[in-house]
C-alpha cells in the first residue's frame, strides 16, 4: 500500500456550511452606565422620599407625582443596570435579542448591552481535550490502542453556540471519531519502508489527523491548534507475537549489519596483505585465511584459538 492511494488522497469529511458568523455586538463601557444607573436610583429615591414629604405637609397632589416618578426612575435605572456584563479577558458574551443573533461583545472589562437581550458567556481560551486509549484494527487489521490530545479554542462563538448543539460534546466525538479513522487508513508498522505507518512516521501521521479534525469540527467555529498521539501500542492479545517479530526483524538488521562489515574487513585484509606481499598465499591458504576471520567477526560469542603445531595441509 503506497501513499499515493491511501489517506493522502482520501477526501476529508464535508460539513454543512455555517448559517451565522461572528459579528460585534453593540456595546458602551460599564462604568458610565453604572454611574448613570446610581444616579438614577438616587434621585428617584430622593424624589419618592420627597414627594411622601409633600403628601404629608398638605400637597398631595405634588408629592403624588414625585412619588410616581421617583418610582418609575428607581425601576427604569434598576431596568437598565440588568444591562452590565463583567467580561474577563479569554471570555466572550453572545447577545441575542428576542432569540435573534445580534454580536458578540468580546471587550474585556465592563460592558452595558441592551437589558432586554440574553446573553451567553462563552470562553475562548486555549483547551486540550484527550481522548481514552480507544482500541482499533488498523490497515493490516492488526488490533491497535491508541490515544491522543487535542489542543483548540473557540474562534467564532457564534457559530459555536448555534450551529452545534453541545460544542464540547461535538469537539469529543469528533476527536474519537477522526483518531479511529486514522488508525484504520494505515498500519502500525508498514511492511514496505517506503509506506507510511503509525509507529515510523508520526509527524506525517499527526498533520494528517490535524487537518481531518480541523475539517470536522470546523463547522462549530473551532480551530485545532495542535493534535498529538500520546499513546500507541498493540492490544494486549498480540503484543507478544509482534513483539518477537519486531526483534526478529531487529537481530536480522543487526546480522547483515555485522556481514557486510566483516567482508569488507576481510576483503581490506586480503588486499593488503597481497599489497605488502609478505606472506605469500595460495588459494587454499586464502579460503582458510577468509573463513577463519568470518568466524572470529560474525560470530555472537568469543572464538576459542586452536593452536595446529603441524602444517596447514596435515
Amino acid at each position: 500500500m503506497s501513499d499515493d492511494t491511501t489517506p493522502a488522497a482520501r477526501e476529508l469529511p464535508a460539513m454543512p456550511r455555517p448559517r451565522v458568523s461572528e459579528k460585534p455586538a453593540h456595546s458602551v463601557p460599564g462604568v458610565l452606565a453604572l454611574l448613570l444607573g446610581l444616579a438614577g436610583l438616587l434621585v428617584g429615591a430622593g424624589s419618592a422620599i420627597g414627594g411622601a414629604g409633600l403628601a404629608s405637609g398638605g400637597s398631595g397632589g405634588v408629592g403624588a407625582v414625585l412619588i410616581v416618578l421617583g418610582v418609575l426612575l428607581v425601576i427604569g435605572s434598576v431596568f437598565a443596570m440588568a444591562g452590565l456584563n463583567m467580561v474577563a479577558p479569554g471570555e466572550a458574551r453572545v447577545v441575542q435579542l428576542f432569540g435573534r443573533y445580534t454580536g458578540t461583545v468580546r471587550e474585556d472589562g465592563l460592558r452595558w448591552v441592551n437589558p432586554l437581550t440574553t446573553r451567553k458567556k462563552v470562553s475562548t481560551r486555549v483547551r486540550n481535550h484527550e481522548t481514552a486509549v480507544l482500541k482499533v484494527n488498523d490497515a493490516y487489521g492488526n488490533p491497535v490502542e491508541l490515544a491522543a490530545v487535542v489542543v483548540w479554542q473557540v474562534e467564532d462563538t457564534a457559530q459555536a453556540v448555534f450551529e452545534v448543539d453541545d460544542f464540547l460534546e461535538f469537539v469529543s466525538t469528533q476527536t474519537e471519531a477522526a483518531v479511529r479513522h486514522i488508525a484504520i487508513e494505515y498500519p502500525y508498522d508498514a511492511h514496505d519502508e517506503h509506506d507510511l505507518s503509525l509507529r515510523g512516521n508520526a509527524e506525517e501521521i499527526t498533520e494528517k489527523l490535524a487537518a481531518e479534525l480541523t475539517a470536522r469540527v470546523r463547522a462549530a467555529g473551532v480551530r485545532i491548534i495542535e493534535s498529538r498521539f500520546t499513546h500507541l501500542a498493540y492490544a494486549p492479545e498480540i503484543a507478544a507475537a509482534m513483539l518477537q517479530r519486531q526483534q526478529a526483524g531487529a537481530v536480522v538488521a543487526a546480522r547483515r549489519t555485522i556481514v557486510e562489515g566483516a567482508c569488507g574487513m576481510v576483503e581490506d585484509a586480503v588486499a593488503r596483505i597481497a599489497a605488502q606481499d609478505f606472506v605469500e598465499l595460495d588459494e587454499e591458504r586464502k579460503a582458510t585465511m577468509v573463513g577463519n576471520l568470518l568466524v572470529v567477526l560474525c560470530g555472537d560469542r568469543s572464538p576459542q584459538p586452536v593452536l595446529n603445531t603441524g602444517s596447514l595441509y596435515q
